[in-house]
Order: C-alpha cells, then sequence, then structure tokens
C-alpha cells in the first residue's frame, strides 16, 4: 500500500496524471496497399471509401474513417480539416497525436516503429528494399493544401498518368525539401504506380478515424501523457 501511494506521489511531482483505463482502439493507419492505380484514388470520396473498407477488414468498422488528403481549385480542402479532432492511436494502441495541432508540431508520436498499417505491419522505409517511405497527402506541413499553382494532388486524386502529388516520409527521413516531414517532404516523380514507386513509395496514404476517443489523451496505469 505504501509503494503504492509513493508511485501515485511521484506521479503528482513530475506532473503526470494518472487515468481511468479508456478505449485505445485504433483511430489511425497507413494504408497497407495502393487500391490498385496509383494516386487515381477515386478522388477524395474513393480515398475515404477504401480507408472504411481496410478498416472494417480489420475489426475497426464502427468509427468514420477519412484519408488525410488535401485538394486544390474550387471546392479544395485541408486534409488537417478533414481529420477529426484526436486523439488517435495505431493499430497497438499507441497514441500518435492528441489533436490536429500537436499531430502537425514537432512532438508527434510519429515514427517507422509507430506509423502502421490496419493489420498491424511497418512499412519499408530508408535503407530496406524496396524503399516506400513516401506517403501522399497533397499538404503543406501545417496540413493545408498547398497554392503554389502547380498539381500537388495528382489533379486531386484522380490522375493516375500526368501530374505530380507532395508525399510525405512515414520513417521521417530521406531527401526532399523537408526529409522529416511525415506529410510534406517533396513531390512525385509522377501519378502512377510506378512512377511513385520510383520515387521511393507504394502509393499510400494515411488514414485517420473523425470520431475517435474524445479529450486529451490520457494513457493509463502510469503510461505518461503526451502534450501537444
Amino acid at each position: 500500500m505504501k509503494r503504492a501511494l509513493g508511485f501515485f506521489a511521484v506521479l503528482a511531482l513530475v506532473g503526470v496524471q494518472p487515468a481511468l483505463a479508456q478505449d485505445e482502439k485504433m483511430s489511425f493507419f497507413v494504408v497497407s496497399s495502393n487500391p490498385g492505380d496509383g494516386a487515381d484514388l477515386g478522388g477524395l470520396a474513393g480515398a475515404d471509401a477504401y480507408c472504411e473498407t481496410l478498416a472494417a477488414a480489420a475489426g475497426a468498422g464502427g468509427l468514420t474513417w477519412h484519408a488525410y488528403l488535401s485538394t486544390t481549385g474550387a471546392g479544395g480542402v485541408n486534409a488537417r480539416d478533414r481529420i477529426g479532432s484526436g486523439p488517435w492511436f495505431n493499430f497497438e494502441g499507441t497514441l500518435i497525436a492528441n489533436n490536429v495541432d500537436h499531430l502537425h508540431s514537432n512532438g508527434p508520436n510519429l515514427t517507422k516503429g509507430t506509423i502502421l498499417t490496419e493489420k498491424g505491419d511497418q512499412l519499408n522505409g530508408r535503407g530496406d528494399s524496396p524503399n516506400m517511405h513516401d506517403v501522399l497527402s497533397g499538404s503543406n506541413m501545417d496540413g493545408t493544401a498547398s497554392n503554389s499553382g502547380d498539381d500537388t494532388t495528382c489533379s486531386n486524386w484522380t490522375s493516375s498518368d500526368e501530374g505530380s502529388a507532395l508525399v510525405g516520409h512515414h520513417d521521417r527521413q530521406g531527401g526532399g525539401a523537408n526529409p522529416s516531414s511525415f506529410n510534406s517532404a517533396h513531390g512525385s516523380r509522377g501519378c502512377s504506380l510506378e512512377n511513385l514507386r520510383g520515387t521511393g513509395g507504394d502509393g499510400r496514404f494515411y488514414c485517420f478515424a473523425t470520431d475517435g476517443p474524445s479529450g486529451e489523451a490520457e494513457l493509463a496505469l502510469g503510461r505518461v501523457r503526451i502534450q501537444p
């Protein structure tokens, strides 16, 4: 009993608040495979439907899933505005980010080891063969759509031929203007699956549950709360 009281006293001193166990159901993943036509995902609706299908197959179909993708032009949207308010957890129940601002800060828990597929698998990264670290996003580092005037979304995710898309690095390393960015490292060589692979990817993208666990993420039984 004394040992337990001492444990909670230490938590109080370091500012960590113990919390009751909560539902840490998967609410984030990177797709395990491309739908089959490169960056032509059928627009946002097709990409969202693919997220829903993969999540349902993995036993997480009770949530609403959106692809982390921006679009440009008339009616364009920002990826950051499509994914709900967080927090988000990966396949293993590991906290990824508390909220949208945390996700786009320097502090989210996004690494090669935590960005898992809906099946719980880890993707190849830089140094692996083949390298698959490019992830489609069409977004700036803050999660907004590019206003550069260039094609950064493969014609709003309807092209598997001409164009380009902004991609991030799931392993947070490599080349490009922002090599450690999970969502905006550089543009792709093209929009076909062949060209996406040639750049260092595999035509994959992130999926987020828009209605996951609510409130600031507090992890149970002594696990530390991650602050934005």
